[in-house]
Order: C-alpha cells, then sequence, then structure tokens
C-alpha cells in the first residue's frame, strides 16, 4: 500500500516504481536503409513492434497489480514524441482502463540520440566504427548528439521530475500506489539509470542497450532509495552489464537511505584515489616522506 512510500526523512510522497520502457520494434530496427529516407522522429513500429508493445501492457499491468492481488494502484506516462514511442504507449495503454491512468505527458528530453538529420548507410555504418574506437560516451555524431549530450538532457528532465513528485502535480490520491512508467529509447534509459544511481562513465560503457519494448523495473525500498534488484535477478542484472559492485549497491538499496550512500559506496570514492589515507597525520607523514625524497634527487 502506498503508506509504505512515505519517506519520513521529507515528508515526500514517493511513486512506488519507476518504470523505463524502450520502444517496440521499428521499420529502422528491422531495415537500417529506413533512416536514409525517413527522419529518424518518423520511423514507425513494425507489426511485431505493435504485438511487442501490447505484451509489454499486459506485462506491466500484472507486475503493477500484483496479479489482481493489489488494488490501489494508479499510473502515470512520460512519453518520446518520436512516432515509435508514441505508437508503443497505445498499445500499452489499451490493457489499463481510464480510472488507472492519472495523466500522460510528451516529453522531448527523453526522446532518442540524435544522430544527424537523415542517415546515409554506408556513412553510419563508418561513424559507428569510429565511435566504437572513441568511447560510446563522448563520441559526438557529425551534426548530432553523443551520449554525453543525452545525459545533460535527461538530467534536466528528472530534475523536473523531482519537482513533480514534490509538489503532487501528478494529482496522485496519497491513498494509491503510483507508477511512472517512462516510455523512451534504448540510449536515454541508460543515461537515465546512470544519471539516478551515479554510474560513471566506465560503468556506463559496460552497459547493453535494452531490447524492444524491455523494462527496467525501479522499485522503492523500505528506506526511501530504488533499487533494480528487488524486481530483477542477479543473472538479469549480470546480463545488462551491471558488475558484482554495482549490483552489491542495487542489493543494498532495498533497505537503505540516502544518508548512508558514501559510508556503504567505498568501492565508488576508491575508484578515483590510488588510496586514501586514515588521518590527517597520515597526510603530513607522506608530504615529509616526498620533500625528502625530492631533496635526495
Amino acid at each position: 500500500m502506498q503508506e509504505n512510500n512515505l519517506n519520513h526523512h521529507n515528508c515526500r510522497l514517493l511513486p512506488k516504481r519507476i518504470i523505463l520502457v524502450r520502444h517496440g520494434e521499428s521499420d529502422g530496427n528491422l531495415d537500417t536503409s529506413a533512416y536514409s529516407t525517413t527522419p529518424d522522429h518518423k520511423i514507425s513500429l513494425t507489426e511485431q513492434g505493435r504485438a511487442q508493445a501490447r505484451q509489454a501492457g499486459s506485462h506491466l499491468r500484472d507486475l503493477i497489480s500484483g496479479h489482481g492481488s493489489c488494488s490501489d494502484w494508479r499510473v502515470y506516462f512520460y512519453v518520446s514524441p518520436y512516432e515509435r514511442t508514441l505508437s508503443t504507449l497505445r498499445e500499452i495503454g489499451k490493457s489499463f482502463s481510464k480510472k488507472r491512468v492519472i495523466g500522460v505527458r510528451e516529453e522531448c528530453r527523453i526522446r532518442e540520440q540524435d544522430f544527424g538529420n537523415f542517415q546515409v548507410e554506408g556513412r553510419m555504418k563508418v561513424i559507428k566504427e569510429t565511435r566504437e574506437k572513441f568511447g560510446r560516451f563522448f563520441y559526438r555524431f557529425p551534426e548530432g548528439e553523443s551520449a554525453a549530450d543525452v545525459f545533460d538532457r535527461v538530467s534536466s528532465f528528472l530534475e523536473s521530475l523531482w519537482r513533480d513528485i514534490d509538489l503532487n502535480r501528478l494529482h496522485n490520491d496519497p491513498s494509491h500506489d503510483l507508477n511512472l512508467i517512462i516510455i523512451s529509447h534504448g540510449l536515454a534509459a541508460r543515461v537515465f539509470l546512470m544519471k539516478w544511481f551515479k554510474w560513471t562513465v566506465k560503468q556506463f560503457e559496460l552497459l547493453n542497450n535494452l531490447g524492444n519494448c524491455e523494462i527496467r523495473v525501479m522499485e522503492l525500498g523500505h528506506g526511501g532509495e530504488y533499487s533494480l534488484a528487488i524486481h530483477h535477478t542477479d543473472e538479469e542484472l549480470l546480463e545488462w552489464g551491471l558488475s558484482p559492485e554495482m549490483i552489491e549497491d542495487q542489493k543494498w538499496r532495498i533497505h537503505s537511505d540516502k544518508a548512508s550512500w558514501n559510508d556503504h559506496c567505498s568501492y565508488y570514492l576508491n575508484s578515483f584515489f590510488d588510496h586514501q589515507l586514515d588521518s590527517d597525520e597520515d597526510v603530513t607523514k607522506v608530504d615529509i616522506d616526498s620533500d625528502d625524497d625530492s631533496r635526495k634527487n
């Protein structure tokens, strides 16, 4: 019930779940030459993609309702403005009655990475090979975006999302479990998770893309933190590219609170330093030793 979703540290009423959904199979997924004649935002779903979306809607309803055991729940949708995401929403929406959907918002900041207008197939193949050598996060497509650019706008969207929650702009009844469903694209979903869970660029580079209509369920833990490990198995998380340390962090979040994150995630802090000294006296000793070594040289 919703009473479990109250963060007592700041009396913030939190959604029970935030669910990321990639769009269904599109004409571009089936044949990349489609991008050379059709603008990316107008690429449509295939019949298979529409079927995937309908199946995803049924799966989401069962997940949220506990296969019918929970009655007090509602959903709110955020959707990318691309044709394939809007069509995915229409098909998913067939699994939810009007009383269950408290709202929907088209959100441009969760759109697909901009690859640069029409995409000439042969040229894009060479460009994507270059991206693999350069690094997927920082490589910027000619006339388009890098994953870092997408990260910036998704971060802005997250700030707006928190304001929506804080000010109850979603108009959710406190007696209902609220589920936010974000229908977007593979890269946007990955950088959303990267921003939310404070993953590094190196960790992002290890992540695998979502399949068509594949979902990522972030569920609220007992201490007010969201975790992928409540709904998903270790095997799934490993398959998606999460390291053992990242999976450990997801499990910790089930029972944790934000205040203890730095103390818990020593692996995160250690990744930025060769080693950390225990006291100021140790730092002073290192400085003295360094000075002695300099004199000897």
